[in-house]
């Protein structure tokens, strides 16, 4: 694994497994939100992310979560040798975020963009949910296992699957 993509909807664990994974290998960590976002919350243009992701799939090896735009998204399945998707159930998710937003009250939470509102992002990440079934379907999966044929594709599906993969693959 030189090349790890860590995908799946808000809240589902992308950043706190991609840290782990970075740890556990050695391998730099791109956390797309901390790229794609400003600290007042508004996205910075589509160009110059599209620029910086290009960059960063071009090393030799990373490590990158989070989501992007679908063309990006795309690119890195393409460039990667590993993809990690979290699909965990739609009510875990809420409830993950949910938990973010209380945590995130006290303490910036794992791959929060710099000087963000974890309020309004929770919001966001509430409406993003409440669309992901539109996205995150059998159909994308499709494209995923099409996109990733011949390559090491991990699909994550409880939680109980997540912290066995965390056991397998990153823990010590």
């Amino acid at each position: 694994m030189k090349k790890i993509v860590v995908l799946g909807k808000p809240g589902n664990g992308k950043s706190s497994l991609a840290k782990r994974l970075g740890v556990a290998t050695g391998l730099p960590v791109h956390q797309l939100d901390s790229i794609f976002y400003k600290p007042n919350g508004e996205t910075i243009d589509v160009k110059q992310f599209e620029k910086l992701h290009k960059t960063i799939i071009a090393k030799d090896s990373w490590i990158i979560e989070g989501f992007g735009t679908h063309e990006t998204l795309y690119q890195r399945l393409r460039a990667s040798d590993t993809s990690i998707y979290i699909d965990l159930p739609y009510l875990v998710s809420y409830w993950f975020v949910t938990k973010r937003l209380f945590k995130g009250m006290l303490i910036k939470p794992e791959g929060w963009p710099e000087g963000c509102s974890v309020l309004k992002g929770s919001i966001q990440s509430y409406k993003t949910l409440r669309g992901c079934p539109a996205f995150w379907n059998n159909e994308f999966m499709e494209k995923i296992e099409d996109i990733t044929v011949g390559k090491s594709l991990h699909v994550i599906r409880s939680v109980s699957e997540l912290n066995g993969f965390i056991d397998k693959y990153v823990s010590a």
